[in-house]
């Protein structure tokens, strides 16, 4: 079950996904047909039409989801998928609504590789209840693809008064949820294979857990442990 989850699509000074590149080629070594899911954007025609680009200079065949007359057999076509980036929630809609959400699921959990960037790294979680993104719609459940035991938190800030706010969100969510939280900072990634987790990227991030003091992460940093977790959501602490 090889995975990415990058924090985010752009960096400064860099074109989309640029500085996610080389990981993103050696990542996709070896697969020729990859499907899109653009559903988190509000512009999925050019989400979709900018990605076929981008991994077009790598050699892999890339077709969208929303352009598909049926989704799950452009599933069933693919080597691998990639999730992008905007609302968490406008995401988790459209793949339950179209049985994406359980078809994408079930084949990751059988090795089909996964690239998720910023709402695509929420859907990976058990839920999106660490995205930063507004509700501007309302899914049936908060559950994700759970392929991984944790939460991701997106574009979590470097330093200073936001990282301490976004700190203070997150330490609100672990008062209801027992579940360790990996903040990735713009720039960095989590890379999963196997039963091995590690951090990638020019930036770290920082792993928030119930009645622990946080942990900063720093690229090359080993998080396997965080894929031995055991979830409890809604489960106040005392």
């Amino acid at each position: 079950m090889p995975e990415v989850k990058l924090s985010n699509s752009f960096s400064p000074g860099h074109g989309a996904l640029e500085h996610a590149m080389d990981a993103i080629a050696a990542f996709f070594a070896g697969t020729r047909r990859v499907l899109f899911i653009p559903y988190a954007a509000s512009d999925p025609d050019g989400y979709a039409e900018a990605t076929r680009e981008i991994l077009g200079r790598l050699g892999v065949q890339v077709s969208s989801a929303h352009r598909a007359a049926s989704p799950l057999a452009a599933l069933d076509q693919a080597d691998a998928v990639f999730v992008g980036g905007g609302n968490a929630f406008r995401l988790l809609q459209a793949v339950r609504r179209n049985g994406l959400l359980a078809a994408i699921g079930s084949r990751s959990r059988t090795g089909m590789p996964y690239l998720g960037v910023s709402a695509g790294a929420n859907l990976a979680c058990p839920t999106i209840r660490t995205t930063n993104d507004m509700p501007i719609v309302q899914p049936a459940s908060l559950s994700a693809l759970g392929v991984i035991p944790f939460q991701v938190n997106p574009h979590y800030p470097a330093a200073g008064p936001l990282r301490t706010a976004r700190d203070r969100r997150l330490g609100e969510f672990l008062e209801e949820n027992d579940v360790p939280v990996l903040g990735l900072c713009e720039g960095s990634w989590l890379h999963v294979s196997a039963a091995r987790a590690t951090a990638g990227g020019t930036a770290g991030g920082r792993v928030l857990t119930r009645g622990c003091p946080p942990g900063d992460v720093q690229p090359g940093d080993d998080l396997s442990a965080l894929l031995r977790s055991r979830p409890r959501y809604d489960s106040p602490a005392r």
